[in-house]
């Protein structure tokens, strides 16, 4: 079966920005497009997380191939990396494991009381590991690419009607009266999610998995094109340049149908809407369709090198990623804001320097055969 190095680099290049929007040198000088929209609409730091998402759902036809139904070997499979994955979030959103802001009128275990009281429960790794399992369930239970499609529209009815049907005064669709707010404020309690929004509001909250693991298959069913198309291998159409033309015209396909959803159901990436699943999709596909049209067709795999084994390494390196800001900011102190300047330029300068490293990290990794599968 030929191995489709677009699906690497895509992977790569995806969590090469999610390193760059994240670890801005001053979060007060950043470039509008590496920005998330306020709530609704669009931008391209919008666009980051859902390609990665995508990413999980291609490599899972592949991953999955060996499974003919969802039996206790599959399921075994899929709950492991699923909770290996949620655990990996947990550790990330708990470390270093105790109140780094202690409140001196307290004995250590009342102030370690505290810090398990604001430990954050949702987040990116988690939101990944539960899409992923429940996208990986429902491919290989309903198998057919019919049956997903199908299902993607059901998954994407209720999550629309849910906004609809417990919408507060303010609005189905508005940061105060949406019913993801709601829900994560009932399951986990205000302490254990995100209050950047200035009220408590989990942009990667329990209601947004409905709609995550609509992009996750979409993902899934083009893999499953990919696949196929690399075991036939013998027509035109199952040619790299066949395969990129079909993913591209699927592209304009899901940017339509996100655009034309968008005039009834807003783009928003806070809510995972609708829209913003087949939108993003869109451009998930139409950048899968280059890569594989440059590099499986042009055969341009030394340009993407790095960005390759970046992709091989991927959630590794993210978490890596994030891990060191949390030591440097805890243990070291260092404010590299301080030291690149206070201007939109010097802030991209940091977070560039700062994924190069890890993009220098991913070759040595590679060359020395070194690969961590999450």
């Amino acid at each position: 079966m030929k191995r489709y190095v677009s699906l690497d680099v895509l992977r790569g290049i995806t969590v090469a920005m999610m390193i760059v929007v994240n670890n801005p040198g001053s979060w007060s000088a950043i470039y509008p497009m590496l920005r998330h929209a306020q709530w609704n609409g669009c931008t391209p730091c919008d666009l980051v997380f859902p390609f990665f998402l995508f990413c999980v759902g291609v490599s899972m036809a592949f991953a999955l191939a060996r499974y003919d139904s969802l039996n206790a070997g599959a399921l075994g499979k899929i709950f492991r990396r699923g909770g290996l994955l949620y655990l990996v979030g947990l550790f990330l959103a708990g470390f270093p494991f105790y109140n780094t802001d202690p409140d001196p009128s307290l004995t250590f275990w009342q102030n370690w009381l505290v810090w398990l009281r604001d430990v954050r429960l949702v987040g990116v790794l988690p939101r990944i590991a539960l899409c992923y399992v429940s996208a990986s369930c429902l491919a290989l239970w309903l198998r057919s690419t019919r049956k997903l499609a199908w299902t993607i529209g059901i998954l994407s009815a209720l999550h629309v009607g849910l906004l609809l049907l417990f919408a507060g005064p303010e609005g189905a669709f508005t940061l105060e009266g949406n019913f993801a707010r709601k829900l994560d404020l009932a399951v986990f309690g205000e302490g254990h999610i995100y209050h950047g929004y200035g009220i408590p509001f989990d942009p990667e909250g329990l209601l947004g998995v409905l709609t995550g693991t609509c992009t996750v298959l979409i993902g899934y069913i083009t893999g499953q094109g990919i696949r196929k198309s690399s075991k036939e291998g013998q027509t035109v159409e199952d040619s790299p340049v066949g395969l990129s033309a079909r993913i591209f015209v699927q592209s304009a396909a899901l940017l339509l149908g996100g655009l034309i959803l968008s005039i009834w159901i807003p783009i928003n990436k806070p809510l995972w809407s609708v829209s913003y699943v087949f939108y993003s999709a869109g451009w998930a596909s139409f950048v899968l369709a280059l890569m594989i049209y440059l590099i499986d067709y042009k055969g341009w795999e030394k340009v993407f090198f790095p960005f390759k084994a970046l992709g091989m390494n991927a959630l590794a390196l993210f978490f890596l990623s994030g891990l060191l800001v949390i030591i440097n900011w805890t243990y070291i102190g260092w404010d590299y804001g301080a030291v690149f300047g206070d201007t939109e330029l010097k802030s991209l300068l940091f977070a560039v320097m700062y994924m190069l490293l890890h993009l220098a990290i991913a070759v040595v990794m590679y060359k020395k055969k070194i690969f961590i599968k999450l």
